[in-house]
């Protein structure tokens, strides 16, 4: 299959070594679907896995030429039918490495061939999206597009398939990257209706808050990847992102700045509890909440000199936690 977003590349400074990388790759791969000798298998996943990390390691290829149109036909078109307004331009930003480990992406990268006959077969959404996932994994991008592509056009509204093509036309994989700010615009459309069709979603909260940061939204950022952090507790991929916002936040917050100074050695930096209670799970007015500010309770010291304006402000930040 012929991918949608397929572009003539620009002169390549790397491309013979990007050749014999993809040469070395797909050997390799092929190897390891035939093989019959499984003693072999540890020392050629390993080589295949080299070789993945090499190709990652290169620059991007330089892009020529206008393709992201084609790709977004019709899917823009129905993340419209979901009531979203587009937005002004995006920066490219780092794709967000969703499925770690070199083992899995091995593994997926093995898996595409029967994926993509099946999905030519069948046509269904299902094997549209097994494919699109396996490459995505796998780091085969093209084939990514293509699938999430083909599953778009049967269901507009499939939430994985929008984020994910949203993510690669931002960031220019799949040989297509936006050229001018509407593109933009309407590739980061594609992350955000995913985000509203599926809010309860990690994947979607967490790419929602990687593209609101490179959009320069600080705290929407903020906000979707403590969302994200509440839907995947376990998830780790956003920790360090999460706490630049959240010191940048808190040098211009009032807010931010009073409870960072003053209650976040007790409650966490985000006020789901360390030595004092989840402040996300208290249930005080907001009398209550500034009576046991001023005053204490328990354990919890006074905080007397926390009046007026900041008082306001850091009780306003607590009872949104509440909400």
């Amino acid at each position: 299959m012929i991918s949608p977003l397929r572009a003539r590349n620009a002169a390549d400074p790397n491309a013979a070594e990007r050749l014999r990388l993809e040469g070395e790759r797909d050997a390799l791969t092929a190897e390891l679907i035939d093989l019959k000798d499984e003693a072999r298998r540890p020392d050629l996943e390993n080589r295949a896995a080299r070789s993945l990390r090499a190709l990652d390691g290169l620059p991007p290829a330089p892009k020529s030429g206008s393709v992201f149109a084609p790709a977004l036909t019709g899917v823009v078109l129905a993340a419209a039918v979901v009531g979203v307004g587009a937005l002004s331009f995006v920066p490219q930003w780092q794709l967000a490495a969703l499925d770690s480990g070199e083992g899995t992406a091995i593994k997926s990268a093995l898996s595409l061939p029967s994926l993509q006959a099946q999905a030519q077969r069948g046509q269904t959404q299902a094997a549209y999206l097994a494919w699109g996932d396996a490459a995505f994994t796998a780091g085969q991008y093209d084939q990514a597009s293509a699938a999430y592509a083909s599953a778009l056009r049967l269901n507009p509204k499939q939430p994985k398939a929008l984020r994910r093509l949203g993510i690669m036309l931002l960031t220019g994989q799949g040989r297509s990257a936006p050229t001018n700010e509407q593109q933009a615009s309407q590739a980061f459309l594609l992350v955000r209706t995913a985000a509203q069709l599926a809010p309860s979603d990690p994947e979607s909260q967490l790419l929602l808050g990687y593209a609101f940061n490179n959009f320069g939204e600080s705290k929407l950022a903020l906000t979707a990847l403590e969302r994200y952090q509440s839907l995947d507790p376990t998830g780790r991929e956003a920790d360090d992102l999460i706490a630049t916002l959240r010191a940048s936040t808190a040098q211009t917050d009032p807010a931010s700045r009073i409870y960072a100074a003053n209650c976040a050695s007790c409650h966490g930096a985000g006020g789901r509890g360390g030595l004092g209670p989840n402040l996300h799970e208290s249930r005080l007015s907001r009398a209550e909440l500034k009576s046991v500010i001023q005053n204490g309770k328990g354990a919890m010291p006074a905080y007397p000199n926390i009046k007026g304006a900041e008082l306001e402000a850091l009780v306003s930040k607590l009872e949104g936690w509440q909400k």
